[in-house]
């Protein structure tokens, strides 16, 4: 098994050769055709979030090393354990990373991304900048239908990401408006699932004009920089005084301070993103906005179904995709941290 693995945080990938793993139990070996990255493999390889005030969330702790990242994996069941009913060899599928421990009551309620004893692929347990990943359950996987590979993978995270985040603001955007903050690989997957699942009108910022511009091919109804010195002035005049809904997928603190400016009264933020810092607030706006900021965080299995659903259904617009050579892994993530990658791109292993 090829695997493209770091062995000390915040320095280069290198290629691992180990033997390819058999599936015990209910576990399958999936042979990966193609992996999304995506922007918080950074944030893992680096081995911290920021905090904002010089403070840092310590992510280097409970991860094997050598680790490979990626959790946006598409591929197809080559063996599986002798226990495992949920799968056969053959099938491909998009698979859902977002593993929980199983046995508690986060899980029970089906919430198993956001179990406090995650066993998520890429992040927790060993992830798609392989040539190979194994999964605990068959379960896990989803059927593309059509869809090539190479888009299919990025459902697992960006579109399932978006979606969630979309089904948050939903109530509030309907028959209204929605702002998207960021343009990037999960603000596009926003952006393009926002015009299937919701009835809105759709403003799009971001600080790079190439952006914008694909957004607006995308099907955005404005699109606003938000380096300009009026930004927030552009929303509330479009929006008739705020915005009903927004989504931050930056998740920094001039971008959620531009999300908290354009929203208008009973408005809400959900925050997304994960670039870092840290965001004063004045306490009295939320009752003189009655506004509500929430965050989200990838999604459930049930909402990868829904997801997925609509995916086979014809029913959501691609994203700009440009498919690279797992031997890429290290050139993408410092594409993807200097800003230089519009919409998602995907490694795909040689066989």
């Amino acid at each position: 098994m090829k695997s493209y693995q770091f062995d000390e945080y915040g320095q280069p990938l290198k290629l691992f050769e180990t033997d390819t793993p058999s599936p015990q139990g209910e576990e399958v070996l999936v042979r990966i055709d193609a992996c999304g990255v995506c922007h918080s493999d950074i944030h893992l390889w680096e081995g911290y979030f920021d905090m904002g005030g010089d403070k840092k969330l310590d992510l280097a702790q409970g991860r094997p090393l050598p680790f490979s990242l990626g959790h946006e994996i598409v591929g197809e069941v080559v063996a599986v354990g002798d226990q495992a009913t949920d799968a056969k060899v053959g099938d491909k599928g998009v698979v859902y990373p977002w593993i929980g421990c199983g046995d508690c009551p986060v899980c029970a309620s089906g919430q198993e991304h956001v179990c406090n004893r995650p066993r998520a692929l890429g992040v927790n347990a060993q992830g798609g900048y392989s040539d190979h990943v194994m999964v605990p359950n068959g379960r896990y996987l989803y059927g593309y239908g059509d869809v090539p590979a190479s888009l299919a993978c990025t459902y697992a995270c960006s579109g399932l990401t978006a979606y969630s985040a979309l089904m948050k603001t939903k109530s509030r955007a309907t028959g209204r408006n929605l702002l998207i903050i960021g343009a990037g690989g999960v603000g596009m997957a926003g952006l393009s699932l926002a015009q299937t699942v919701l009835d809105t009108e759709i403003i799009v910022a971001d600080i790079d004009d190439a952006k914008l511009e694909a957004a607006k091919q995308a099907g955005a109804a404005h699109v606003i920089n938000t380096k300009d010195a009026d930004a927030v002035k552009q929303v509330l005049k479009l929006t008739g005084g705020g915005a009903a809904a927004a989504i931050d997928f930056v998740g920094s603190g001039p971008s959620a301070g531009f999300g908290v400016g354009a929203i208008g009264k009973g408005g809400k933020l959900v925050i997304v993103g994960l670039f870092g810092g840290a965001l004063p607030l004045s306490l009295p706006m939320f009752p003189l906005k009655a506004m509500a900021i929430e965050g989200s965080y990838v999604g459930s299995p049930q909402e990868m179904k829904e997801l997925m659903d609509l995916v086979r259904g014809g029913k959501v617009k691609p994203i700009p995709v440009e498919a690279r050579a797992l031997e890429q892994a290290q050139q993408t993530i410092d594409d993807l941290r200097e800003g230089r990658i519009v919409g998602r791109v995907v490694l795909e292993p040689a066989f």
